[in-house]
């Protein structure tokens, strides 16, 4: 093999390594978001079921009974 093919080999290579360490990272970057997100979710779900049983909440605007 000639030396301009070694060096093409080995540029390609290291293109490889580098790719392969970003797209680790970014797959940790959008394990991370999964998880954010599976919370939130979980987060809304609980303030969705805490308004739906909540019967004291009121339109904003609307005057309490008292007055």
């Amino acid at each position: 093999m000639n030396n301009d093919n070694e060096l093409r080999i080995i540029n390609i290579e290291m293109k490889m390594s580098h790719q392969d360490v970003m797209l680790e990272e970014l797959h940790q970057v959008i394990y991370r978001q999964q998880l954010e997100l599976d919370l939130l979710q979980k987060k809304l779900s609980l303030l969705q079921e805490q308004l739906s049983s909540d019967s004291d909440i009121r339109p904003a605007g609307e005057k309490p009974p008292h007055y």
